[in-house]
């Protein structure tokens, strides 16, 4: 019973973890990044798709993000949807490639972004301590039950918490790589 508890809330803070990691992936550090763009969606075909499906995506340098289009005849629409998003980028357009120079980032907005950074790892962190209270409340219904003894609920408890501890740490240094890949110059 106790196992089952540890497993799954092992399992949802680890996807916690990831969610966080992917999510600090989007912010524009300076550096081109193909999943900048991950969020943009572009109309296509009578309908909104991700701007991969529609587009190859390469990082030929660490300022410049290129956009080849399968078909000509989407390639304002990705234009668009780039200057729609909250980039801040202007596409350059050739053909059917757009070129995306990534300009290199402000003093302040480097510090918003460092902001922004640690909002969504204090958000994770967050999530991970509600993860935390449910998988405590789960362990002791099973000893009011009477389903394990005092002993083996104890040893689960510190076992849940030892996880926190441990994915709280992970998203504390994915913050600081992060922010230091902001600051950078």
């Amino acid at each position: 019973m106790e196992q089952a508890v540890l497993s799954s809330t092992e399992e949802k803070m680890k996807k916690t973890l990831e969610s966080a990691k992917h999510e600090l992936s989007t912010i524009r550090s300076g550096r081109a990044s193909s999943a900048l763009l991950d969020k943009i969606t572009v109309e296509a075909y009578g309908t909104e798709m991700p701007l991969k499906q529609v587009a190859g995506i390469s990082t030929p340098e660490g300022r410049l993000i290129v956009i080849t289009a399968f078909d000509k005849s989407v390639v304002q629409n990705i234009e668009k949807a780039i200057m729609k998003s909250d980039l801040g980028l202007t596409p350059n357009t050739e053909g059917t490639t757009i070129r995306l120079p990534i300009p290199p980032l402000t003093e302040e907005r480097r510090r918003d972004l460092v902001k922004v950074i640690k909002k969504k790892i204090e958000d994770a962190k967050v999530i991970i301590r509600n993860i935390r209270r449910d998988a405590n409340e789960e362990l002791k219904s099973l000893l009011k039950n009477q389903k394990s003894s005092e002993d083996s609920i104890r040893r689960s408890q510190e076992h849940v918490q030892k996880i926190t501890d441990r994915i709280s740490k992970e998203l504390d240094d994915i913050c600081v790589l992060k922010e230091k890949e902001i600051m950078e110059v």
